[in-house]
């Protein structure tokens, strides 16, 4: 990883004359002047895409819209995904070349509720490595930031997980609402009956890049999401590592950002935990699946 690194630093460096550190002294006012719209938003329709719990405002295409322009004005040979304009022209792979990747309000059904629990992420992805993410919640004025290798910060203050190791003593953030989508339902039913026994709370806020973060500043011990998108990880999951947690696919495997199902734990221990538990949920949800039983609390 470390080696990855360096070739994406040289590659950004010396080819093209650019450094990571002048992206994100560009992107992190933009950022910032964009959520603050938010801020002052009313009077505005709200839309339902595929899923009834996936709402999309004006303010999150005219957000994305201004992040895109900016950056392509900047920089006009890098690419973008994000989810508004994804939901148009497709989801792209990664390449080498520089690729910003945006949610321009995660946590929308919050937003439109005035619940204060979104933000707007950014995060840049070079020879496929995560590189830099930003997260800007304006409601509450905290801003996660971080880029690979030089830790993460809130607010500019350097920011750590607790460090918890026991599950017993773990308050687990798990994205209930995704639940509603059939593909999820049992996987996540299972696992939350198994769960449930060892947590010590549980909690569900509607915002998987503010949920990543209150991982990675350590109010929250675990936080585990399924079928999710690149723009609701690309940058949280960063943030995380760079705050000492520990990020792996859902069923305990390398996390893969272009198929970001994912749990984010303070510390390996505690996600090795959590896993173990999840190992079992997963084999009765399959025994039963094999035997056509549907799920029973």
């Amino acid at each position: 990883m470390w080696l990855g690194y360096k070739i994406c630093l040289f590659w950004v460096s010396f080819v093209m004359g650019e450094t990571i550190e002048e992206y994100f002294d560009f992107v992190l006012p933009l950022v910032k002047e964009a959520g603050k719209s938010l801020l002052t938003a009313a009077d505005y329709e709200v839309e339902t895409k595929q899923e009834i719990y996936d709402l999309v405002t004006v303010y999150d295409r005219k957000i994305e819209d201004v992040l895109i322009k900016n950056i392509k004005k900047k920089w006009p040979h890098h690419k973008f995904i994000g989810e508004e304009e994804s939901e148009v022209n497709g989801i792209s792979e990664l390449t080498d070349t520089p690729t910003w990747i945006i949610d321009p309000i995660d946590g929308t059904a919050n937003f439109v509720r005035n619940m204060k629990f979104s933000g707007v992420s950014v995060g840049l992805v070079i020879n496929k490595v995560q590189m830099m993410g930003i997260v800007y919640n304006p409601f509450l004025e905290e801003c996660f930031t971080a880029i690979k290798g030089k830790g993460a910060f809130l607010n500019g203050e350097e920011i750590k997980t607790n460090g918890q190791k026991d599950i017993q003593k773990s308050i687990f953030n798990y994205e209930l609402s995704l639940a509603r989508n059939p593909k999820y339902y049992e996987l996540y039913m299972y696992r939350l009956k198994y769960l449930m026994k060892e947590i010590l709370g549980i909690r569900s806020y509607g915002s998987s890049v503010m949920g990543l973060c209150y991982v990675a500043n350590g109010r929250l011990d675990a936080y585990q999401c399924d079928g999710l998108y690149p723009w609701d990880a690309a940058a949280g999951v960063l943030i995380v590592r760079e705050a000492g947690g520990y990020v792996c696919d859902s069923n305990g495997g390398e996390f893969h950002l272009m198929n970001p199902n994912f749990l984010a734990t303070s510390t390996k221990e505690l996600s090795d935990q959590f896993m173990a538990i999840e190992r079992t949920a997963d084999e009765e949800r399959e025994n039963a699946s094999n035997k056509n039983i549907k799920f029973s609390p």
